[in-house]
């Protein structure tokens, strides 16, 4: 999972940050509105953390942005502004949660994992394809009702390729969302061949009838097995 924290107290972000890594998310960070701003122009997200007072521009702004760009991100704002007008606008303009600071972090993980399984996995807690199941809240994968083990990459990878099932996702893509931003910049996606070289042989070990497709000169698909 790729989250995008848009905070201006460098302090917060951090923390933030060191939070969500130890959950396994690959973290962004923009300080501002104009950073924010060519972020969601030129990378993909899975949910945007984004302060309403930013000291170049609106948060709320930023929202307008995504929602015009049909981005399908889920957005929780964070806020020391507590009012409920505020609220209401955000949540009007498209905000899938709003949270005032101070808060607990682990409330703020529970709230992205809210946002994350209604956007990605209509409320679901598992992620189901063939004989493989995911539960993404215990980082554990299934094939025939039996646990196998992954590397983190590897379950990644298999993660946000089963919430696109049967659906061509181009190599930068793929590396962007495991790798983070600007690894689209690099100059082969070797490194993506091996992790989905290992994991294909773990699935076919255990049985799997969920196979990852490579589409040659573009990219990989997973499926299920006519």
């Amino acid at each position: 999972m790729k989250l995008l924290i848009i905070e201006d107290n460098i302090e917060l972000s951090e923390m933030i940050e060191t939070a969500f890594k130890l959950q396994r998310f690959i973290v962004e960070l923009a300080s501002n509105y104009s950073e924010a701003l060519s972020k969601i122009h030129l990378y993909e997200y899975d949910c945007i953390l984004l302060d309403i007072m930013l000291p170049d521009g609106s948060g709320l702004s930023i929202l307008k942005q995504l929602k015009e760009m049909n981005k399908s991100e889920g957005v929780i704002i964070i806020s020391a502004r507590d009012s409920l007008d505020d609220k209401i606008e955000g949540l009007e303009l498209g905000a899938d949660d709003y949270v005032s600071k101070p808060f607990h972090m682990s409330e703020l993980i529970a709230r992205v994992r809210s946002v994350l399984r209604r956007n990605n996995n209509n409320g679901h807690l598992t992620i189901d394809l063939g004989n493989v199941s995911i539960e993404p809240d215990k980082f554990r994968v299934c094939v025939k009702g039996k646990e196998i083990d992954l590397l983190k990459k590897e379950y990644d990878i298999l993660h946000y390729m089963m919430e696109r099932p049967n659906i061509l996702i181009k190599k930068s893509m793929l590396a962007e969302a495991i790798w983070g931003d600007y690894i689209d910049q690099v100059d082969n996606y070797d490194f993506i061949y091996t992790q989905l070289k290992n994991l294909r042989s773990k699935l076919t070990k255990a049985e799997s009838t969920t196979t990852i497709k490579t589409v040659y000169g573009f990219g990989y698909k997973i499926c299920e097995e006519e």
